[in-house]
């Protein structure tokens, strides 16, 4: 089997192996969509995500202690397509490299480890904000979340050396 039929095309954002074919943009984009339109408990999707994100660890309510919720949500929001930009194309735009310097450890000091409570958080409001969510939405969440990730995991310490 060739391995263009197994391993995901960040050209195209398909992922094909084993006789099935995923449009990973086009599964994040819809879903995307519907948790923006949607509210649960009256709290819309940036709102719910940043709360539980905030009680799921000590750690990030420290972080967030003085911050401005309301340009936090708006940052996050424009920090979704940059995101979903560096999935498809794997370059980094001027804006994701800045995200990545000031949540270094010399500057906001986000640990690595953060981000793997923020991704399971993210889904887990995604799965409860997108009445569509299944097994292939949560994989195209996390297929497309992941590369910011490890960018911004990378680059950490890269500030400090």
């Amino acid at each position: 089997m060739p391995v263009a039929s197994v391993w995901p095309s960040l050209e195209s954002g398909l992922l094909i192996g084993w006789g099935v074919i995923m449009d990973i943009e086009g599964l994040f984009d819809a879903s995307y969509e519907r948790v923006l339109r949607r509210e649960v408990g009256g709290e819309a999707f940036f709102a719910a995500f940043y709360e539980r994100f905030i009680e799921a660890s000590p750690e990030v309510a420290v972080k967030f202690r003085h911050t401005d919720m309301t340009r936090q949500r708006a940052m996050l929001k424009k920090a979704f397509y940059h995101l979903l930009a560096f999935y498809a194309s794997s370059d980094a735009d001027y804006y994701l490299q800045q995200v990545a310097v000031s949540h270094d450890r010399a500057h906001l000091d986000i640990a690595p480890s953060l981000y793997d409570l923020w991704l399971e958080t993210l889904v887990d409001t995604v799965r409860d904000f997108d009445a569509q969510f299944d097994d292939d939405v949560e994989l195209a969440w996390r297929l497309v979340m992941t590369p910011g990730i490890v960018f911004m995991t990378f680059h950490y310490d890269r500030g400090t050396r």
